[in-house]
């Protein structure tokens, strides 16, 4: 490509495959991720929950219902409990990493192909590494960039999923500030605990309201200096309440901005295309996208 990118490294913004190629398998599934390797993706990412027994696990919230087919299961559509809003469901933490291997993913999306349901299990964080590996060794630059999911919920029952996190990545050798996995979360407190623990690149996530602008950004700085970045959501930069700026600044503090989520059928409501919308990112200088679609990303970033 011959384009001066204005990412913060000049390099062409990378792909992330958010949750696996999300928009045509079941999410968070090895079936997933390899599909998103094989159309260009630059990054899997895998949302994680523990196990009753402290294993991680892919899932992008602790409630199970929604995601896989746990009310099919004999012996486990039993447990349900109810959760703060009064609902009946199931909870990653009750499940013991044995009973998480009977499980199987199913299309959470309305409107997507259910076709794969019931086909796929719900892999571990060390199986997702094993297969990031296989490719390191082919010489594959494929990062891996998992989300610690609530910390401060699980704390409260006792599981320190931070911990487990770190334990997962010394045991692959996978600390470092050099290493291909990048830590997000919601909350400060368990990035700070990653970078200490090795250095790996964090990245702190925010949602839209938020979010207050260059003076908001420039205070998180001089917070947490230590991040690698912020990942928002693309309505923070683009769109009607959109600041294109905050990139720029961003950059100017040393800080890479990932930007969330462009889905082939969803669409905001400023754009016309998904297409749309990768141009407008990657002409900002975005550093990185979560993608439900890897292989349409992919093709944007050949066609800027």
């Amino acid at each position: 490509m011959n384009r001066s990118w204005r990412t913060l490294d000049a390099q062409p913004t990378r792909i992330i495959a958010h949750r696996g190629a999300s928009g045509l398998r079941p999410e968070h599934t090895l079936e997933g991720y390899r599909l998103a390797i094989s159309q260009g993706a630059d990054v899997i990412e895998p949302d994680l929950v523990p196990s009753a027994d402290g294993v991680l696990f892919a899932r992008h919230e602790r409630v199970l219902g929604r995601s896989t087919d746990i009310a099919q299961r004999p012996g486990l559509a039993t447990r349900a409990r109810v959760d703060a809003a009064g609902a009946h469901e199931w909870f990653a933490e009750d499940l013991s990493s044995a009973e998480f291997d009977q499980l199987r993913a199913r299309q959470p999306f309305p409107g997507r192909d259910p076709g794969f349901d019931r086909q796929f299990a719900i892999p571990r964080f060390t199986e997702i590494l094993a297969l990031a590996r296989s490719h390191w060794r082919q010489g594959r630059v494929l990062g891996v960039y998992p989300e610690i999911k609530h910390p401060l919920e699980l704390s409260a029952r006792g599981i320190d999923s931070t911990a487990l996190l770190i334990d997962c990545l010394q045991q692959a050798a996978c600390i470092g500030a050099a290493s291909p996995v990048w830590v997000q979360c919601f909350e400060l407190a368990p990035l700070a605990r990653v970078h200490q623990a090795g250095g790996n690149p964090v990245f702190a996530l925010f949602e839209a309201d938020a979010i207050a602008g260059l003076p908001w950004l420039r205070a998180l700085h001089r917070q947490a200096p230590w991040l690698a970045g912020v990942a928002l959501p693309k309505s923070a930069v683009i769109g009607a309440a959109g600041n294109g700026d905050l990139l720029a600044a961003a950059h100017e503090l040393g800080w890479q901005v990932h930007l969330w989520t462009l889905r082939d059928d969803s669409v905001m409501a400023d754009m016309a295309t998904v297409q749309q919308e990768y141009q407008a990112l990657f002409a900002l200088g975005a550093d990185a996208l979560f993608c439900d679609f890897p292989a349409s990303a992919v093709a944007a970033l050949a066609a800027f």
